[in-house]
């Protein structure tokens, strides 16, 4: 396994109001060394089985990249009658920093398949990155075994670790969709059918995890908290943390030069003068913004809405 050298990448943690709401490896075959309490149920009328629960916290070497992953527990659970059953790991995106809002919890759940495929497609195109790094093996036989289940937890983590400390990685479209393609799929189906609350409700956990892995001003954050504040305004009844999502993505776009994010600006301007005139606060401010930009020739009418816009940018469902 690769050591996963940590090198340091900065993290501008500064938004103090930020809205709360979301291988095989060289590992001890001991599980009491991985830090889990390892559970088994031999019930074959259970819906589920917990596997492993995490019972401490991993540590942090000093001067380590200091957004770590932790797979807090593994569960077994049944697909349609008559298919195999899988397990999912539920793994925690934790940040190592002494600033509030990066503490929120922030967890995804995944399969072994969708780590495989992960290894897979960054191997495909980052190979030499991945010449040490050594995944674990399918199993045909014993698959729920208890210790084979925290193995794979270890080497998991340490397999997401390393993508995290190597920006060519970190930053492919392979691993943005494999931290939150499947919650922005559910997000997208729940915003179709307007149950906006629940869909923000599971942004908000994407936003968390890409807060504590990409840099604030990064393309895979600002698109995101484009996201909340359209979920958030695009509701029958404009949601409650409509303001504060919209006004942290708007200091995240002060100073903004990157061409193909700057297309989300205009139409977020236009989002955000909307929701603070019906909230009877002033928007003079922003409206200056927007006279000021079509003063400099950039359209500022006739222009697609937010939602169209992050729809043209990244299509995932009909909410456009």
């Amino acid at each position: 396994m690769h050591p996963a050298v940590i090198k340091s990448h900065h993290h501008d943690e500064s938004d103090e109001d930020l809205p709360r709401e979301a291988m095989e490896t060289e590992v001890p075959s001991n599980t009491e060394e991985l830090g889990v309490e390892v559970t088994s149920n031999e019930s074959n009328n259970v819906e589920e089985t917990t596997i492993f629960r995490r019972t401490d916290r991993r540590p942090v070497k000093k001067d380590a990249f200091n957004t770590i992953f932790e797979v807090l527990s593994a569960r077994i659970l049944p697909q349609a009658e008559g298919s195999k059953k899988f397990v999912l790991y539920m793994i925690h995106v934790r940040m190592e920093c002494t600033e509030p809002e990066s503490k929120d919890t922030a967890t995804i759940e995944r399969r072994y398949t969708d780590l495989l495929n992960l290894y897979e497609n960054l191997k495909k195109d980052h190979a030499a990155l991945l010449n040490d790094v050594t995944f674990p093996k399918k199993k045909l036989i014993g698959n729920f075994s208890p210790d084979l289940i925290a193995e794979r937890g270890k080497a998991f983590e340490t397999f997401l670790d390393y993508i995290v400390t190597v920006s060519a990685l970190r930053d492919s479209p392979y691993f943005l969709e494999f931290i939150q393609g499947d919650e922005l799929k559910r997000a997208c189906a729940l915003l179709d059918e307007r149950r906006n609350e629940q869909a923000v409700t599971i942004l908000e956990n994407c936003f968390r995890i890409l807060n504590k892995i990409y840099l604030d001003k990064s393309k895979q954050v600002l698109l995101l908290l484009c996201r909340l504040v359209a979920a958030c305004t695009s509701s029958p009844i404009v949601l409650a943390s409509a303001e504060q999502w919209a006004t942290l993505a708007l200091r995240r776009f002060e100073h903004v030069s990157d061409v193909e994010t700057l297309v989300l600006y205009i139409p977020l301007l236009q989002t955000c003068v909307a929701l603070y005139n019906q909230m009877g606060k002033d928007s003079a401010v922003l409206e200056e913004r927007l006279a000021e930009m079509g003063k400099r020739g950039i359209k500022i009418k006739g222009t697609l809405t937010l939602q169209q816009t992050i729809h043209a940018m990244d299509p995932r469902s009909e909410t456009a």
